[in-house]
């Protein structure tokens, strides 16, 4: 709302202090971060005040992990404040008239909303089981098909997309329509439409299953964000998508406003998400993400990088699919079932010694603190963040 102010008053030729600043992509950007940050600060210690008055806390189940039971009456829904952080500030700083961002704004919301629903089951209601997986599976659909529709539609009607290690690095999706002719482009919109869906509905339970640790998928969602920024700056600038040979996305630098309030909410969220947490965020805040890091790749053409990118959110996932898939299979071959993890989501497995729970896996021998636990996966996803930012050159 202030950049569409202050651009109404340089066309009427208004000398206004610092009037100038607000058409520097840069300055709004680094204005959206500080003030995301500062809305998750202050106003977030009043949220979890409500909260607690409230009594809306997390209901532990005891699954045997140290110092598990102490966080028994936590506030969850803290993803209220990650939601008002990146929402007030991009529409204070942002271009709301540009589509990219009006899609991000729409994906936050949408998915916002169907977390706070199952959050409110959840925590009010006091029902464990919460809002459907299939209402939720059919909410992100959704989305991924008002994503997929909003991109062709609205945009160059185009299904390309950036392709890493090779070195013509754009990949076209009606390349796989089975048919030719008039036919192909309905037919590869129809296939780009479902991998968007896919990734949606991946990603977003992907980052759900990682919140299990305090702070672990804040922090590692700040990684993944300033990559997501660089990648919307440098594809939306037409030089520098010359020189790196890379997918020019005109308007979509600024998406670089929208990613530094993501970054900031998450950095704010964090001064209480932290070990110990003061908050959780819960599906109001893991879906969210999950769905603005899957929504944001697609739109800045970067999608088929995520499982580099997103490479913990995938382990994660892979992890659940994997022993309960083996869980099945032996049980029905053996009559018992068995684990490949001592525990899963995959960050569960670390916090158990070697013994504790029969599983082809046993090492580590010893538990491993929390933090510990958090600061390495922060480790690796900074290792893949530089490996996939390196994507842009080894081809």
């Amino acid at each position: 709302m202030l950049y569409h102010l202050f651009e109404y008053l340089n066309k009427a030729q208004i000398d206004f202090p610092g009037l100038g600043l607000f058409r520097y992509l840069s300055f709004r950007a680094a204005l959206a971060t500080v003030f995301s940050l500062l809305i998750a600060w202050v106003f977030g210690k009043y949220i979890i005040r409500f909260l607690q008055r409230k009594q809306i806390g997390e209901e532990i189940r005891n699954l045997g992990l140290e110092g598990q039971l102490s966080k028994r009456g936590t506030p969850a829904m803290g993803g209220i404040i990650i939601l008002l952080s990146i929402m007030v500030p991009v529409l204070l700083f942002g271009n709301l008239l540009n589509v990219y961002v009006q899609l991000m704004l729409f994906s936050t919301m949408w998915i916002g909303c169907i977390g706070f629903l199952d959050d409110y089951i959840k925590v009010v209601r006091k029902n464990k089981e919460g809002l459907s997986g299939r209402f939720k599976i059919l909410g992100q659909a959704g989305l991924g098909l008002i994503v997929a529709s909003a991109m062709y539609f609205c945009g160059d009607k185009t299904t390309k997309t950036t392709i890493p290690f090779v070195k013509e690095n754009e990949f076209d999706y009606q390349w796989l329509s089975p048919v030719c002719g008039e036919c192909s482009g309905l037919v590869g919109w129809i296939i780009y439409a479902l991998v968007v869906t896919f990734i949606i509905v991946a990603v977003s339970n992907g980052a759900n299953l990682t919140d299990g640790m305090d702070g672990l998928l804040s922090g590692v969602s700040i990684i993944i964000g300033v990559v997501l920024g660089i990648f919307a700056y440098l594809s939306g600038n037409i030089i520098y998508a010359d020189y790196l040979n890379i997918m020019y996305i005109p308007r979509s630098g600024e998406l670089v406003v929208f990613m530094a309030a993501f970054v900031g909410a998450l950095i704010g969220f964090l001064w209480y998400n932290s070990y110990p947490a003061q908050v959780f965020m819960g599906d109001t805040g893991s879906l969210t993400i999950g769905a603005i890091v899957a929504v944001f790749a697609v739109v800045v053409r970067k999608e088929l990088l995520i499982p580099i990118l997103c490479g913990i959110f995938v382990v994660e996932s892979l992890s659940v699919v994997l022993q309960v898939a083996w869980f099945k299979y032996t049980k029905r071959r053996y009559g018992e079932g068995r684990r490949i993890f001592k525990m899963t989501p995959l960050h569960h497995h670390f916090q158990k010694k070697s013994g504790d729970v029969p599983a082809l896996i046993q090492r580590p021998a010893q538990a491993l603190p929390e933090a510990k636990i958090v600061m390495r996966f922060f480790i690796v996803a900074i290792l893949l963040a530089v490996l996939t930012v390196v994507t842009l050159k080894v081809r």
